[in-house]
């Protein structure tokens, strides 16, 4: 899967530890299983907070990339 296969992009630039988290929450919430969300983040912290999300909510961590000081999440809902 490539970073531009997705079906729906969260941008959470400039927000702090859990805002991304909550918001990629509601977002996959309101989504199709088998949905892939993107979520850009510039908090360093979001890396080990989408990793533990996806273990507690049993969501796909597809991929994790950091580029140009913004993290990039691929999670795909299950």
């Amino acid at each position: 899967i490539k970073m531009s296969d997705f079906d729906k992009e969260l941008d959470t630039s400039g927000l702090n530890c859990p805002l991304p988290i909550i918001k990629a929450k509601k977002e996959i919430n309101g989504m199709e299983v088998g949905q892939i969300l993107h979520v850009i983040s510039t908090d360093p912290g979001a890396v080990m907070d989408f990793e533990s999300f996806a273990g507690q909510t049993g969501n796909e961590l597809i991929s994790s990339e950091t580029k140009d000081n913004k993290f990039y999440f691929l999670i795909k809902k299950n």
